[in-house]
């Protein structure tokens, strides 16, 4: 029996889905439901039911899981054992990250781990705040990159940086004049904000209401790119991280702002699977998030 298949297997238990496993090996749903029968036959056991509530592991199943999770484990600790022995550092790292830190943060540190770290496949995947939580906890990344970083029992997390809050607006808006703005100043301006489930849309709406200032929402994206088209054409201001408009401003199509009441700064965390070791490549990188660039490298 291949480490493979318990891993299907496990990815079809943590995913919930069939077809969720079926992508995250690059394989047909059709040959997980093979792979999962062939194992059930031959160990002459129903290991998991299908509701239509979804899947449920028989409590032959929950052992087979168990114990699957640990062959798993022992596997990817041996290969980073022997991996030790070589020089050369080779194999593949899963990194799933929200957009704004994949687009502005992520960059310069990939391109020197690459650089360091030739043989490493990196693969990188987009997503909104709450499924990089779920591809991390779905074993289907390695490490996960997020802002304001959430509590979770089966997670662990570190710093990855923290970045400045700060206010944007068009050239032409009445505030660009000026080299910085108090909050109250937003009172009743329309505001280009971040979707309601976005954290940093959550820490900004706090800081709004503890200084009982009240903006006028005309727009909500999830992503940062579409807010600061929006507050290119004037449809409003915005409260963005300062590393995600740095060519804006330098291109003088957006004006920032200092925040008077501020530094309002926003973590970035990385986040990974509590007890789980990682594999020697994802520890190498997780190094290099973890200290300051070289200089140049920026």
């Amino acid at each position: 029996m291949l480490i493979e298949t318990l891993k299907l297997f496990c990815d079809v238990v943590e995913t919930q889905s069939f077809s969720k496993a079926a992508a995250a090996n690059y394989i047909s749903q059709s040959a997980v439901s093979q792979q999962i029968r062939n194992l059930e036959e031959r160990f002459g056991q129903q290991f998991i039911e299908r509701a239509k509530r979804g899947l449920h592991l028989t409590e032959a199943g929950q052992t087979f899981y168990q114990g699957s999770k640990e062959i798993i484990q022992r596997y990817q600790e041996l290969t980073d054992s022997l991996q030790s022995f070589s020089e050369d550092l080779s194999g593949m790292i899963r990194v799933a990250t929200i957009y704004s830190v994949g687009l502005h943060d992520l960059p310069p540190y990939l391109r020197l781990f690459l650089k360091s770290y030739p043989q490493v496949n990196v693969h990188v995947e987009f997503h909104r705040a709450n499924r990089v939580y779920d591809e991390v906890l779905n074993r289907n990344a390695d490490i996960g990159l997020v802002a304001y970083p959430a509590r979770r029992p089966q997670l662990e997390s570190a710093l990855f940086r923290e970045d400045k809050l700060l206010l944007i607006c068009h050239p032409d808006h009445p505030l660009a004049a000026q080299g910085s703005a108090s909050l109250k100043q937003l009172e009743n301006v329309n505001y280009v904000a971040f979707d309601k489930d976005i954290p940093t849309r959550k820490a900004v709406d706090r800081l709004l209401r503890e200084r009982q200032v009240t903006v006028r929402t005309v727009m909500a994206f999830d992503n940062i790119e579409t807010i600061k088209r929006a507050v290119e054409i004037n449809a409003g201001v915005s409260i963005v991280p300062r590393s995600t408009v740095r060519q804006e401003t330098e291109q003088g199509v957006l004006k920032e702002v200092d925040i008077t009441e501020g530094p309002f700064l926003r973590p970035v965390g990385i986040i990974y699977r509590k007890g789980r070791a990682l594999p020697r490549p994802a520890q190498k990188f997780m190094d290099i998030l973890r200290n300051p660039l070289p200089e140049g490298e920026e």
